[in-house]
């Protein structure tokens, strides 16, 4: 075992909105089967200040019900859920620097990137994660057990080693990096879910065509059946193609009689905005509701749980008709950019929306069409000093518009990208789509975030909501190879830095959207406060002199730390 120091300085949030510079947290000594990292870099995300201000009732902060044994949580230390202090910190670059003796899989000397989203130990409302309920790298020293971060499907590390050539704050930035990427690329359902639970509501009057097509796609398990018109020429085309498929019904009169059911895939054949909002309450995570209008108009907006849309993967389809299979043959495959696309990206220049225009920027997509909307002209003036060469060269076609005082595009978009979880900006963008647009909530609504939606008019012109969290391994070895082969520069979104001391101005910062890009803190560096770039050549001028075009680097993080250190 190293010679490793007894205590570290570390951020914790001992409880909602309280911040502690904890400066003699102890080391831990890693078990047989724990590895130590020490941690490089750490980027300051937005979904920090929510576990601030949530704390014991974040989702991510319970308990871990499942796919770990209770004795094994037991026996790491880090397992920090409900009420315990938090180490927060979900962007992480790091050195593993001991190990255990009955670790196989890491060693010491490895440096790494922390995949922190652990799908496999699911809690109460969501699954367990680095930084919430094991704690994160906002500390010199984080422990790991080796038990928990073997995906358990492949087998693959979620410690993921990286060579020395980036900055650690290029590789702590990897994860947002991934998060986005993993909007783009994570694919869609476009079946009922196979082997599961099926609800089918049809009302007075309706019909729905097309069961059949469905169910010969992907057979669920589990069918309900509500028809509210009874026996009837309603009932008949569904009876047909459940007996044909070898299937049947449990049926139910009212939608009342559902009790706390959940269901992976709800059929509605009516056009009752209280009945929609009813059954949406009843998806599981992950499920697709398909809203057959059959000709008929809803008559008002309805109240959309957006946060459910991005959060948990729940996903609204349908048809202005009398189809239960449009709905479905409409999904796309994935929530990729195409050719001759026009984007809209909806609060561009904050942190995350940063990202989204830098990656369409430089896509490789012929034709492209890109608008940046935001309401900070410094924050855009900064994005289109950077976004503009690198659409020039690619020959994208860029903008950047205050949305406060432009007047509109005239043209409509097909992608929207919402970065500000505000409701109202989700109408924008419906009202904003051509037909046939992808709209990526990607800002995260907190679960319950009702959005007031013309959900007619999404169906008419067949546009699709979706968004995603978090990210998954191969987002992030995607997103590390561009790094390493040159491709990307992560650092093109940092802003600023800073030590340990800096960190509650940063989430302030961050929470307040008043950075203009990422906020990056070196945990080595106790005492230092939160410095944007722009402000190096007069605080520290010997650390601006490294910086390329503006850009943070390898020679800038180094001489920051030589410099931090010795003063």
């Amino acid at each position: 075992m190293p010679d490793l120091p007894t205590t570290q300085h570390a951020i914790q949030f001992t409880g909602p909105g309280r911040v502690t510079h904890n400066r003699a947290k102890a080391v831990p000594v890693p078990g047989p089967t724990q590895v130590l990292v020490q941690v490089e870099a750490v980027g300051i995300c937005f979904s920090d200040t929510k576990l601030l201000h949530a704390f014991s009732e974040h989702p991510r902060k319970g308990e871990v019900l499942d796919g770990i044994a209770p004795g094994v949580l037991a026996e790491i230390p880090s397992y920090v859920p409900g009420t315990t202090p938090a180490v927060p910190g979900h962007e992480v670059s790091g050195r593993i620097v001991a190990v255990g003796d009955g670790v196989q899989h890491h060693r010491v000397g490895e440096r790494c990137l922390v995949q922190t989203d652990y799908r496999h130990l699911p809690t109460a409302g969501s699954n367990a994660a680095f930084g919430y309920n094991f704690e994160g790298g906002l500390q010199e020293y984080v422990l790991l057990d080796e038990r928990m971060i073997l995906d358990p499907e492949t087998g693959e590390r979620f410690l993921i080693p990286v060579d020395e050539t980036p900055s650690g704050s290029a590789v702590a930035l990897l994860e947002p990096w991934a998060c986005v990427e993993k909007s783009y690329a994570s694919t869609e359902r476009r079946t009922l879910k196979p082997g599961g639970r099926l609800l089918v509501v049809v009302d007075a009057g309706h019909t729905v065509r097309d069961l059949g097509a469905l169910l010969e796609a992907a057979r669920p398990n589990d069918v309900t059946t509500i028809l509210a018109g009874g026996p009837g020429p309603g009932a008949a085309p569904i009876e047909a193609a459940l007996l044909e498929h070898g299937l049947s019904a449990v049926r139910a009169t009212d939608i009342g009689e559902l009790g706390a059911g959940r269901f992976d895939d709800i059929v509605y054949a009516g056009a009752d905005a209280d009945r929609i909002e009813v059954l949406a309450d009843h998806l599981a995570t992950g499920a697709t509701i398909d809203i057959v209008l059959g000709g008929e108009t809803v008559g008002r907006a309805v109240a959309i749980d957006v946060g459910r849309i991005h959060y948990d993967a729940v996903r609204w389809t349908g048809s202005v008709r009398d189809s239960v299979f449009e709905g479905y043959a409409r999904i796309p495959v994935d929530g990729e950019l195409r050719d001759g696309d026009a984007v809209a990206v909806i609060g561009a220049a904050g942190p995350m929306g940063f990202m989204h225009v830098i990656r369409a920027a430089t896509s490789g997509l012929a034709n492209l069409r890109l608008a940046s909307f935001d309401i900070d002209d410094a924050r855009l003036a900064h994005l289109a000093a950077i976004a503009t060469p690198l659409a020039t060269a690619a020959g994208v076609d860029a903008s950047f518009l205050n949305s406060r005082v432009a007047t509109p595009p005239e043209q409509a978009f097909s992608y929207i990208g919402v970065m500000v979880p505000a409701p109202a900006l989700v109408a924008q963008a419906v009202a904003m789509a051509a037909p046939g647009a992808r709209v990526n909530l990607f800002a995260g609504f907190a679960v319950g975030t009702r959005a007031p939606l013309d959900l007619e008019a999404i169906l008419r012109r067949r546009i699709w909501l979706f968004g995603t969290s978090g990210s998954e391994i191969r987002d992030m070895r995607a997103v590390l190879g561009r790094l390493e082969a040159g491709r990307l520069d992560t650092n093109v979104s940092l802003d600023a830095v800073c030590g340990m001391e800096g960190v509650e101005a940063a989430l302030a910062a961050v929470e307040a959207r008043q950075s203009g890009g990422k906020i990056v803190v070196y945990p080595a560096l106790h005492e230092l406060g939160m410095i944007r770039l722009d402000e190096l050549p007069a605080r520290l001028p010997g650390v601006a002199a490294c910086l390329r075009d503006g850009r943070w680097n390898r020679e800038a993080e180094t001489t920051l730390l030589a410099t931090a250190r010795s003063a």
